[in-house]
């Protein structure tokens, strides 16, 4: 297995900065982020879900591609993949990523369902128009060599490896894939044993994204019940436990990347440094 890096992590860096950052870190592959900037957001102070310096997006991918993989060959970086942010029946976003992906041999991109879950709506209902959607997206993807990979995330139709199973388990694991995300996993949705997750989806995990999380106690209601939150922390502090993680990754022969998401208001050099030394630490031999 080897390590990479979301850019959804380093706002404040350009496409250069990001890859010189991270080599000299020690990673061994960039996981970049690829979305439009909300127009909300340009000109505001830099954040991972707003205003970015590596203005990566759907619509300039075509044209950035070749300065993104180049820069990364430079620095014997690979192009992992990209972490967009479109929902699976806006073909059109769609059909831009893939084609640029296609034309600069990124093998794979997120994508979502056309929406995310709420209680009012009943559960079946979205799995169903999900599943069509992918189908959809698919017939884009697939004849041009891209794999699109679903995330496991707190929130959307896969909150789970089982959920994010229901979704995948008919399609073809060469054409869709999925995330497995114990950084999510670890924040209070989604919890189930993670060899029984990895077990169950098999062949359709494509990526991983780790990164630790813990819950913590807020204030007690008025009606006696205690509330929790989850936050983000260090690997070493995370509920998951993150050792045996990697050995049960190990043990299934994952040979792909592990690519790091952590959200901390902290030093980038310091963060990032430190989360891939613990993680080589315990990289099995």
């Amino acid at each position: 297995m080897k390590f990479s890096a979301t850019s959804v992590m380093l706002p404040e860096h350009d496409l250069g900065e990001t890859v010189e950052l991270l080599a000299a870190l020690g990673f061994e592959g960039v996981e970049w982020r690829c979305r439009r900037i909300p127009a909300n957001t340009i000109g505001q102070p830099y954040s991972p879900w707003g205003n970015v310096k590596h203005d990566l997006s759907p619509t300039n991918l075509k044209a950035r591609g070749g300065e993104l993989t180049k820069a990364c060959a430079a620095r014997g970086l690979e192009v992992v993949g990209l972490a967009t942010n479109m929902p699976a029946d806006q073909l059109d976003e769609v059909r831009l990523v893939a084609e640029g992906c296609a034309e600069w041999g990124i093998p794979l991109f997120r994508l979502g369902a056309p929406r995310g879950y709420r209680a009012s709506e009943n559960y079946r209902t979205l799995l169903d128009d999900t599943r069509r959607a992918f189908e959809a997206a698919l017939a884009i993807c697939a004849p041009l060599g891209v794999k699109a990979i679903l995330e496991i995330h707190r929130g959307t139709v896969a909150c789970s490896a089982s959920q994010a199973y229901l979704v995948a388990r008919d399609f073809d694991p060469a054409q869709l894939g999925v995330i497995f995300d114990v950084a999510n996993m670890s924040l209070g949705e989604g919890a189930e044993p993670v060899t029984m997750g990895l077990d169950l989806l098999g062949e359709y995990v494509a990526h991983v994204h780790i990164g630790g999380g813990r819950p913590t106690s807020g204030e007690r209601r008025d009606d006696g019940q205690l509330p929790w939150k989850w936050d983000v922390c260090d690997l070493a502090d995370s509920i998951l436990d993150v050792p045996a993680f990697l050995r049960a990754l190990h043990e299934r022969q994952y040979a792909g990347y592990l690519s790091l998401e952590d959200f901390r208001g902290i030093d980038p050099v310091t963060k990032l440094g430190g989360q891939l030394a613990y993680l080589k630490q315990h990289r099995p031999a």
